[in-house]
């Protein structure tokens, strides 16, 4: 049982579920992408987006698990307009190639929640020898937002409505490495700590969407850019790197810890209620604005990443 059941300024609270911080909303004319939505608050992310209407694209590392969830949610909703696609987040060419199916399946694009991560993970290079927790939490969802921008902005202009950008970070970022994000050291292995290299990347998600705001914001487009810690610890397959917390997590977790329908509920808040509207550049947790940390507001910070980012995916 959820412990804080305190509602802020949204009517919302950390007890809120998916389901209740989307009941009423018809999502039938939108399209979203949501990665990794195979397990985990992606899956339920999926899952609700679906039964509100939304025209759902899983992107999915395993595509056979992913067709298994689609029919797993078709028998909640048989007329769920759901599709697969692969996606491995620590491959750019893997990236490339889902940006280049999406843009061939001539759908619009409304909403895209850049969910799918991993956590704490020993030290590992991705396919690009980028640190993997890097490559994969920051990198490639930058990477894919840049290369689905175009879709998302004409959208935009022809329906005449918000397109929505969601980047799952976490309370993570707070316990990054001191300078936040190690921009020449992220391949060096004898300085690597896991959580420091998790909070670095979700720091990383904060700065991607606030200099995406920023930027969208400069150019008049109708499209915004948040992030969101999800909740307290939420036990999802992101823990099987850690086998003690997780075994004492699924032990103890439904006491103090949230559930994963709690979990994806400020997910699906901020990409589809209409009192975020028009909101862009904020930070949210439990379905509320709230504050990242002092790196996390960093502008310079935020506009030194961007260009890094550029320089390591080749898309300057």
């Amino acid at each position: 049982m959820w412990l804080f059941r305190w509602k802020g300024a949204s009517g919302f609270s950390a007890y809120s579920t998916a389901e209740d911080v989307t009941r009423g909303i018809d999502g039938t004319a939108l399209t979203a992408i949501v990665t990794g939505a195979s397990s985990g608050i992606g899956l339920e992310t999926a899952r609700v987006l679906a039964l509100r209407g939304v025209h759902v694209v899983m992107a999915v590392r395993n595509v056979d698990v992913g067709r298994n969830v689609k029919e797993t949610l078709l028998q909640e909703r048989n007329d769920a307009k759901i599709d697969v696609l692969e996606l491995d987040l620590s491959s750019m060419a893997s990236v490339r190639k889902f940006a280049s199916e999406f843009q061939s399946s001539n759908l619009p694009l409304n909403i895209l929640i850049n969910n799918a991560g991993v956590m704490a993970t020993p030290f590992m290079l991705s396919l690009d020898n980028i640190e993997l927790q890097f490559a994969t939490n920051h990198l490639g969802h930058f990477l894919l937002t840049n290369l689905l921008l175009d879709i998302m902005k004409r959208t935009a202009r022809e329906s005449k409505r918000e397109g929505r950008i969601v980047n799952l970070s976490s309370e993570g970022h707070r316990i990054a490495y001191r300078e936040g994000i190690r921009f020449d050291q992220i391949n060096d292995e004898s300085g690597y700590f896991s959580w420091f290299a998790y909070g670095q990347s979700k720091l990383a998600n904060i700065l991607h969407a606030n200099e995406l705001a920023r930027r969208l914001k400069e150019e008049g487009v109708e499209i915004t850019a948040n992030s969101l810690h999800p909740g307290s610890i939420i036990m999802t397959n992101l823990m099987r790197h850690h086998g003690l917390i997780n075994a004492v997590g699924q032990t103890i977790g439904k006491y103090f810890l949230k559930s994963i329908p709690q979990g994806a509920a400020t997910t699906c808040y901020v990409a589809l209620h209409p009192q975020v509207r028009g909101i862009s550049g904020e930070y949210f947790m439990d379905s509320n604005i709230s504050q990242p940390s002092i790196q996390g507001k960093d502008e310079d910070l935020a506009k030194r990443l961007w260009d890094f980012s550029l320089t390591l995916t080749n898309t300057r």
